[in-house]
């Protein structure tokens, strides 16, 4: 992580915060970086969670509940707004469970980090999230691989990494938050021995090649990645998912608490 590239993301959430006039309750990397699989030349993917005040939340108008910085080569960095997080993991929605267990953090409240995972931990729906991980890399799947055809690095992992995932919530029936982090996910799933030599190979090419470096995917892994899909497919059958009041009534309670508390702050 550059020294420089860091200030520069802290300088940008403090002016996010004072121009929104909201608080930043998380911001994390997210993506290669944080995931275990970074190029050389990895753009920085900053995420967070932001809270504004009770008198925005009270308006005819309330303001948008993203926050997005226009793209540039080097940052990347948009938040959610904390109902809108709420809202999205109760859906099954993945990604703010993946946020809170980024290795790399940039600002926030660890005690809203340690309260929002426990959240998770408790409501998240196994299913939800396998449907979740199921359609992320069905998606990646048919944009990307093709036989004998040349992909950029990346995009074999961002197959990889949901296969892997639906094969560690197959191995480990009584969790529901699965790791952020690429490498302790295979550690954790027990691939074959022969994918894993396959993927480490993988990733120290990805850490020595540039973003934009193209590999042909081998064979192995377009096997193990398809018949990983497949066997989530097969085991999901028609949605069953219907939330509890209980987590709908908790999740009010962590938004008004969260809310009341960033008032005083």
């Amino acid at each position: 992580m550059s020294r420089d590239a860091v200030q520069q993301i802290d300088q940008t959430l403090q002016r996010i915060a004072q121009e929104n006039h909201a608080n930043i309750a998380l911001a994390v990397e997210s993506g290669s970086r944080a995931w275990g699989f970074a190029s050389p030349d990895s753009d920085y993917d900053c995420r967070f969670i932001f809270i504004r005040g009770i008198d925005q939340y009270l308006s005819l108008s309330p303001p948008r509940d993203v926050i997005e910085i226009p793209i540039d080569p080097i940052f990347d960095i948009n938040g959610w707004d904390l109902g809108k997080a709420l809202k999205l993991m109760l859906k099954g929605n993945a990604v703010v469970i993946e946020w809170l267990q980024s290795p790399i953090s940039y600002s926030g409240s660890e005690e809203f980090k340690i309260e929002l995972l426990a959240f998770a931990t408790k409501f998240a729906s196994r299913e939800l999230m396998t449907r979740h991980y199921l359609h992320l890399g069905l998606r990646q799947r048919r944009m990307y691989f093709g036989d004998g055809k040349y992909i950029p690095l990346k995009k074999i992992f961002y197959a990889l990494r949901p296969a892997t995932v639906l094969r560690w919530l197959r191995y480990h029936p009584s969790e529901r938050v699965p790791p952020m982090h690429f490498p302790t996910l295979m550690e954790e799933s027990e691939p074959p021995k022969a994918i894993c030599d396959l993927v480490s190979s993988l990733m120290e090419r990805k850490a020595q090649t540039r973003e934009l470096g193209t590999e042909i995917i081998p064979y192995e892994i377009c096997r193990y990645v398809d018949a990983e899909f497949e066997m989530a497919t097969r085991l999901l059958g028609p949605s069953r998912v219907r939330l509890s009041r209980e987590a709908h009534e908790e999740a009010d309670a962590f938004f008004c608490r969260w809310v009341r508390k960033c008032a005083t702050i």
